[in-house]
């Protein structure tokens, strides 16, 4: 029998629309995360999940963000207290209900697109509806049953368990299950100059770009010419042998023609087919994703030792008791009677105890990893997206436990019970002391700050006496992260993260009351009076949630200045990163980078673009010149007193002009010249500006080698003639004109009867083309086109400043910026681009793109999922529990790479500290002098020579030189007398900030035999 579903749930019936707005970062994965045709089959498919546990409700969770047609929980254990520590969406009042039917409500407010219902009995009937069933827990006969009866209805079946520091799951998506893309990566394409006509042909890549290619990777062709190869789909693909950075080889090619010019290679995603062993077969011959390779035979011990807990479970009617020796060795038992007669060998019994010692722990970070993961198997069972897994995965995180391990005393269920329970099983109750008594800096609260409060909520952390949780993010909240920041409802959206994060986990665990602290600023110079020497003192460490790199360098900065550990993680999509920064052990973030984002040459976006990536940043660029920087511009002429005299100082022209043109030419009364202006604008990019090119390069130019100039990556472009039945025509007239009447306050219009009644009156002259244009061909080889002449004196300075109305005639007018906000569908501002791009594309033959592509590109939208979300949270937490410890081992500590798309795991020891010397005495990145009085010059400079016999030749502070050799006798010995601080203050003519306690030098020194030395930094305590 089923509970009513959630209120909340809307026609799930209309499924062809997806709500872009709501699930944009989720769609745009990987070049299209999941992709339109993915997501529409999520949203038909209905997902199962039986048993609610921390583990159950991240599945559920993760899959609810994911927006599939509904979600059923059955699980009908009472509520217990010690579900508090994992089950996020359990409170003290629900106590004594099931925990399906008080996890649903909670559960339902995550998605208004999926309603959530509960299934109080689970009988095969019920089952044949749903195309998931995850089945959380539950012995080995349960899972088997299960598994027989959805294996046999092709039904895709997933079991998930976790016990303390371990996980498992397993996979079983049925026989000639297909994945349609097994890595999520986005095809690559790239040009063609040669393919041969043979047996094995070869292909000849541009030599710009390697293709990236590998064997057994599938290519179709396009736009070649002279040859019969060209293909649209999966059926014209050809297998290809890769031969070198530019080759490859794609078979037989004869009879197909000569190849003559041009053409493409794109990378064809070619579908697999994948026979799934049901469960019975499944157990017996297992097949393991190793999840790290340092525990290589670790998974065959597991698979035994979760059947043992099984079997024990059977036999006791309990899971073995917390650190309890005698149970542990009965479970070790179980386990080499089930090795034998699986004829398994080597199990490591330290493994098993381990495991048997936790088998009633339940850690809210474990789950998120094991939660993470298996929701997107969940995902991958519905839309055939990503490689499933197959079949097994176990996982473990021993590392985390306390270097001084618990007894079985401080391990016991508490008395009366405790929502730590499932944590003080694994760690015993000193360490949750410790974990409740942290005090630590989270830095962003959105989608891994989310995740990262939740996790810290259920593990008790900051909840002691002395504990606390500093929290600041400057974002307030948009309809677009409520799919993956999922402490935030629809009735939160515009209201700050911090404060929105802090009300959501104080309900979770109200010990957290008074307890999270937040601010409504960025981390930067400008708020460290904020985030100073007395902040800094106060915390046990910082952990990262951030979303670009300069913030994620700040931090990193100030960690090392303070001395203070560093949890940093990021995703990308399917992909997840952590790295752990411990003082005076490891490098920091700062000491490796990520290679430059990839950028597109300027001449190639102005004057040759082949690809549509090259259009949208046009486009984008199109968008700012036309509708945000002359608005700008304009309101610095009307509001600076001293902007004409400025701009003739510097000569800009352009400037000047560019007022002329948005407040006198073109400053319109009405609507209807907005439209007359947009039609203008279409004539000049998309026509005359083409036309004027192919005079100043025509199409038959040769270049003095004596082959073509519009060749190769050159695509020789054609005028459009203006067509208002063609949409994109349409489309662009009606955007341009919408966004010039927004920079002038006009009411705008989006019925094209009034667009066409407009532009049937527009008359436009004739191109003319100008003589002795120079186009650039390479960034680094600028032109000098000769200036216009100027008999006019249209463009002279003075001129035009004379033509414009004095700002104290339009006293109080403003034109209004538009500011890009590319989630606004009702702003013009992607319709605008979009239309601007594809007519570009157009004009060059490029294959033109929707919406959802534009916007990905020229909002730069980072990908993201809820489930790599989760699971990269999750490991961090295990971090965190290290650090907790005080573990001073660089090998216990995991860096890791996950890409839930493959699905692959990586775990590495952090990179040691690079170590530097002068004369005998190491240094590292966590090293620096410090000095405890502010001394003059002259002391600091004997000083160092006395103790170090190292002789200062130069010293700064900031972009502040202080003293050099070289300085002049006089400026010299006036600031040898000087205290450092004073010295600073004169020299930077700024005062030291008030919550300034330590300056920070920096050195060129001298040893005793006058050769440079690097040493570290100067810290000068100076209040």
């Amino acid at each position: 029998m089923a509970a009513e579903g959630s209120a909340m749930a809307v026609d799930t019936e209309e499924t062809d629309k997806i709500d872009e707005s709501l699930y944009s970062r989720q769609l745009y994965v990987n070049g299209y995360v999941l992709g339109h045709e993915a997501m529409k089959r999520m949203a038909t498919s209905h997902v199962l999940v039986i048993g609610l546990s921390g583990l159950g409700v991240e599945i559920a969770k993760n899959v609810c963000l994911a927006g599939v047609k509904s979600v059923t929980l059955s699980d009908p254990t009472l509520v217990t207290i010690p579900d508090l520590g994992t089950q996020f969406f359990l409170r003290e009042s629900d106590l004594g209900m099931r925990r399906d039917l008080a996890t649903r409500p909670r559960l339902a407010e995550l998605n208004a697109y999926t309603p959530v219902s509960v299934l109080e009995t689970v009988a095969n009937a019920d089952l044949k509806k749903f195309t998931v069933v995850v089945l959380v827990g539950g012995t080995i006969e349960e899972q088997l049953q299960l598994n027989d009866f959805t294996h046999a209805n092709g039904i895709k079946f997933i079991w998930a368990e976790t016990a303390g520091l371990f996980g498992a799951a397993f996979c079983d998506f049925g026989e000639q299950f297909p994945v349609v893309d097994q890595t999520g990566e986005t095809p690559l394409a790239g040009m063609v100059v040669e393919i041969e006509e043979g047996e094995d042909a070869m292909v000849t890549c541009l030599d710009e770009t390697r293709h990236g290619l590998e064997d057994g990777d599938y290519v179709r062709f396009s736009e070649v010419e002279g040859m019969d190869i060209n293909a649209a789909g999966v059926e014209g693909a050809r297998k290809v042998t890769v031969k070198g950075p530019y080759t490859f080889t794609i078979g037989d090619t004869r009879g197909l023609g000569s190849y003559k010019k041009g053409g493409w290679f794109h990378q064809v995603k070619m579908p697999k087919l994948l026979d799934f062993k049901p469960l019975r077969e499944a157990v017996k011959a297992p097949e393991f994703l190793i999840a790290d390779f340092a525990k290589w035979e670790r998974p065959a011990t597991l698979h035994i030792g979760f059947q043992a807990l099984s079997a024990f479970k059977a036999a006791h009617g309990r899971l073995p008791a917390p650190r309890n020796a005698d149970d542990a060795s009965k479970v070790v038992a179980l386990a080499k009677d089930l090795a034998k007669a699986a004829s398994v060998e080597d199990l490591d019994d330290k493994v098993l105890t381990e495991l048997a010692y936790q088998a009633t722990g339940d850690l809210s970070p474990i789950n998120a990893v094991i939660g993470g993961f298996v929701a997107q198997e969940v995902l991958k069972a519905i839309s055939g997206k990503f490689s499933p897994l197959f079949q097994y995965l176990y996982f473990d995180a021993l590392e985390a436990l306390p270097t001084v391990l618990p007894t079985e005393e401080s391990c016991k269920p508490s008395s009366p019970a405790s929502r730590y329970d499932g944590q003080i099983a694994v760690f015993g109750r000193e360490f949750q002391e410790k974990i409740s008594n942290q005090r630590q800096f989270l830095v962003g609260a959105g989608a891994i700050g989310c995740e990262m409060l939740k996790n810290w909520a259920m593990m008790g952390l900051a909840t002691g006496p002395k504990g606390k949780i500093y929290c600041t993010d400057l974002d307030t909240i948009e309809k677009s992260n409520l799919n993956r920041q999922f402490l935030f409802r629809a009735g939160d959206v515009g209201s700050f993260k911090a404060e929105a994060g802090r009300r959501a986990v104080t309900e979770m665990n109200s010990q957290l009351e008074g307890k999270v602290e937040v601010f409504k600023v960025a981390v930067g110079n400008e708020t460290e009076g904020i985030f100073g020497d007395a902040f800094f003192d106060g915390i046990d460490g910082v952990t990262n949630a951030l979303d670009n790199v300069a913030a994620r360098q700040y931090m990193d900065q100030r960690c090392v200045y303070y001395e203070k550990p560093l949890l940093e993680s990021g995703t990308l999509g399917t992909k997840a990163n952590v790295q752990v920064v411990l003082p005076h052990i490891t490098e920091s973030y700062s000491s490796s980078q990520d290679p430059p984002e990839k950028s597109h040459p300027s001449c190639t976006i102005k004057n040759f673009p082949n690809q549509i990536e090259h259009t949208i940043a046009w486009a984008k660029e199109q968008f700012e010149g036309s509708f945000e920087k002359p608005a700008e511009v304009v309101n610095a002429y009307l509001t600076q007193p001293n902007f004409i005299e400025a701009a003739k100082t510097s000569g800009e022209t352009n400037q000047l002009l560019k007022i002329r043109s948005f407040l006198v030419d073109n400053k319109p009364l009405g609507f209807d010249e907005c439209i007359v202006w947009a039609r203008q604008q279409f004539e000049t990019e998309f026509s005359n500006e083409i036309k004027q090119l192919l005079y100043s390069l025509p199409k038959d130019l040769m270049t003095k080698e004596g082959t073509a100039f519009w060749s190769g990556p050159k695509r020789a472009p054609d005028p459009l003639v203006f067509d208002y039945n063609n949409q994109t025509h349409l489309d662009y007239i009606i955007s341009a004109a919408n966004l010039h009447a927004f920079n002038y306050g006009l009411k705008g219009e989006s019925d094209p009867a009034v667009f066409l009644k407009t532009l049937d009156t527009i008359s436009l002259p004739a191109f003319v083309p100008k003589a002795g244009i120079q186009v650039q061909i390479k960034d680094d080889e600028p032109v000098a086109n000769a200036a216009p002449a100027a008999s006019s004196d249209d463009d002279d300075l003075a001129t035009i400043a004379a033509q414009l109305p004095a700002p104290s005639s339009l006293a109080g007018y403003r034109m209004v910026p538009c500011e890009f906000e590319k989630d606004d569908d009702t702003n013009y501002h992607m319709a605008f681009i979009t239309a601007a791009s594809n007519l570009r594309a157009m004009n060059y033959g490029i294959v033109t793109a929707d919406q959802h592509k534009t916007k990905q590109v020229a909002g730069k939208i980072i990908p993201a999922i809820a489930t790599t979300t989760s699971l990269a949270t999750g490991l961090v937490c295990l971090e965190l529990y290290k650090i907790i410890d005080g573990k001073t081992d660089i090998e216990q500590y995991k860096n890791g790479f996950v890409n839930l798309a493959l699905p692959f795991f990586g775990f590495s020891e952090p990179i040691a500290m690079a170590k530097n010397k002068y004369y005998d005495t190491e240094w590292t990145i966590w090293d620096r002098f410090f000095i405890e009085k502010d001394l003059t010059l002259q002391e600091l400079i004997d000083h160092m020579q006395e103790k170090y016999k190292l002789t200062i030749s130069m010293l700064s502070s900031g972009v502040s030189m202080l003293y050099s050799g070289f300085m002049p006798k006089k400026k010299r010995e006036e600031r040898l007398k000087m205290p450092l601080s004073v010295l600073v203050e004169t020299v930077s003519k700024k005062p030291i900030a008030p919550h300034v306690k330590d300056i920070v030098f920096e050195m060129m020194v001298d040893d005793d035999q006058g050769e440079d030395v690097e040493v570290p930094y100067l810290k000068v305590r100076v209040r």
